[in-house]
Order: structure tokens, then C-alpha cells, then sequence
């Protein structure tokens, strides 16, 4: 009798079987390739080739250690060393924002979520009407701000608006909604615990997992900013890597004809370029990827 019920229900769990499920991971498994996959492949591979060697060449064959220190040599060498300036700058504007980021958006999201207060419930919509505004339809208003106090041009015009990062906010407000027993902060509260007491030493570090979540998206975010440092900073000194990959294209006589001379970059270092400013973001997931893991099925389970 148990064996038979035991059957059934194995028999019943819903999933992909059959030749229909498989034809469907089939497909998706050939979707994730085509799109995603191969151009990765074919990125990395360039990066070892000479500019003629990228065209006649097979796409998929790899180039030579040599091919890859000329670019990576021309890719630094490119207007004296800007690229180094750039991934500097880049660095310098994530991480500012980064922590000013987690300094509003923790407590903040633990305020909203765990005591009360007057407009608590109209903070909190606007926090959710603001994350659904895109970026880019705020950067003008931005601009006419800080302009009005003089900040163009300076490092601040980046860090202090990408340090607004209402999503964060809202993942902490649901995480200190869900998996933080009141009970346990009652009794911190009980034992003598001011409230900021009990948020640093109770609530704080059992937040680790989302701490880590909203720190990774917002880096992600920060470093892959275009639109914004674009807008602020007048002078290529400031550029952060996303932006400064626009000179390297104007530089690059495949996409722009008139381009041609000493400081041109051929299509093998302009692909290095891309791997490279994507490195950073590549080396924090694989550093962080347990905290964001946990971070992720935080708040899965309610008190």
C-alpha cells in the first residue's frame, strides 16, 4: 500500500520528462549558447589576435600570447596610461558610492520594516514609485541640482547620485520584515539595548546575507554607469572605464574611418578592453556568490 502511494506521488511530481521536456531544455540549452555562450567565447578568443588575424582568421581559433601582450601593451599605452586613470576613476566612484549606499539603505530599510513612525507607510510607497522611474529620466533634474551648487565636474557629481539606491532599501525593508524575529529584539530591548544597541549588535549581523546582496547590486550598478558620469563629467580625466570605452571606439578605425594614426586601437584591443572592464564585477561574484546566494533565499520564510 505505502509502496504503491509511494509511486504515485513520485509519478506525480510535476517537472520536464519525457521527449517533450527534453526537446525543451534542448531548446534552451541551444538559445543560451547562441546568444550568450559563443559571443563570450569569441570575445575572449579575440583578445589574442592581430587585427588581420580577427578577420581572415578562423573566429573561434586562439590567437598567441604574443597577439595578446601587443594589445594588452596598446590598450594601456593608449593617451599615456588613460585607461589605468579610468579603471581608477571607476573603482573611486563605485566604491564611494557603495558606502554611502550601505550606510542609508540598511538602516533605513530596518527603520521602515521594524519600528514605527509617522509617514512610515508613505516613505516606503515612495521608495517603490521611485525604483519603477528609470535612471536615465533622472539625470537631467540631477544635473540642474547639482550644477545649482556647483559639483559638476567633481567626483561628488557621480558618487552622491549613484548613492541613491532605493532598491536596496526595499530589499532590506523585506528581509527585516521576514526573517527577523521580533521577539528577539524585544529581549534586547528588555535587557537595557538602546534602539541603535539593538540594531548594531542584534539585527545587524544576523543581515550579513543582505548586506551583501544590496552591496553587490549596487557595485554592479555603479560600475557598469554610463549615462550619468557621462552627463557629469565634462573632462576624459574623470571618466570611469564605461565611459571611457567611447574614446577607445572613436579611436578605433572599424567604427570610425577618420580615426586612423598613432593613437588608433584596432578591434582586438578594443575587445580586451571590454573583458577587462568587466573583470572587476566578474572577481566580486565569485568572491561574494555565498553571501549573495543566501542573500537571494533570505525572506523566503516568514516569522
Amino acid at each position: 500500500m505505502s509502496s504503491a502511494h509511494s509511486g504515485t506521488a513520485t509519478s506525480s511530481r510535476p517537472g520536464l520528462t519525457g521527449w517533450s521536456g527534453r526537446a525543451i531544455i534542448g531548446v534552451m540549452v541551444a538559445v543560451f549558447v547562441l546568444f550568450f555562450a559563443i559571443p563570450i567565447v569569441w570575445l575572449l578568443l579575440a583578445t589574442t589576435k592581430s587585427a588581420r588575424g580577427l578577420i581572415v582568421g578562423n573566429p573561434f581559433s586562439f590567437g598567441s600570447l604574443d597577439g595578446l601582450a601587443a594589445n594588452w601593451n596598446q590598450l594601456f599605452g593608449f593617451q599615456d596610461g588613460a585607461v589605468t586613470s579610468w579603471m581608477a576613476n571607476s573603482a573611486l566612484y563605485a566604491l564611494g558610492a557603495l558606502v554611502i549606499t550601505l550606510v542609508a539603505s540598511i538602516p533605513a530599510g530596518y527603520a521602515m520594516a521594524l519600528t514605527e513612525f509617522r509617514f512610515r507607510r508613505l516613505l516606503l510607497v515612495l521608495t517603490l514609485i521611485v525604483m519603477l522611474i528609470p535612471n536615465t529620466a533622472l539625470v537631467l533634474p540631477i544635473f540642474l541640482e547639482l550644477n545649482a551648487v556647483g559639483l559638476i565636474g567633481s567626483s561628488l557629481s557621480v558618487i552622491l547620485p549613484m548613492s541613491f539606491f532605493p532598491f536596496g532599501v526595499y530589499l532590506t525593508y523585506i528581509y527585516f520584515s521576514t526573517s527577523i524575529p521580533r521577539d528577539l529584539l524585544a529581549a534586547a530591548r528588555i535587557d537595557g539595548c538602546r534602539e541603535f544597541q539593538v540594531f548594531t549588535k542584534v539585527a545587524l549581523p544576523l543581515a550579513a546575507p543582505i548586506v551583501a546582496l544590496v552591496a553587490f547590486f549596487s557595485f554592479v550598478q555603479n560600475w557598469n554607469n554610463f549615462f550619468l558620469p557621462f552627463v557629469m563629467l565634462p573632462s576624459s580625466d574623470g571618466y570611469p572605464v564605461q565611459v571611457g570605452l567611447t574614446s577607445l571606439l572613436a579611436s578605433t578605425p572599424a567604427f570610425n574611418p577618420s580615426s586612423a594614426g598613432s593613437q588608433s586601437v584596432q578591434l582586438p584591443t578594443l575587445a580586451l578592453a571590454t573583458v577587462v572592464s568587466v573583470l572587476p564585477v566578474l572577481i566580486v561574484f565569485l568572491v561574494s556568490q555565498r553571501f549573495l546566494v543566501a542573500g537571494m533565499t533570505a525572506g523566503g520564510t516568514k516569522e
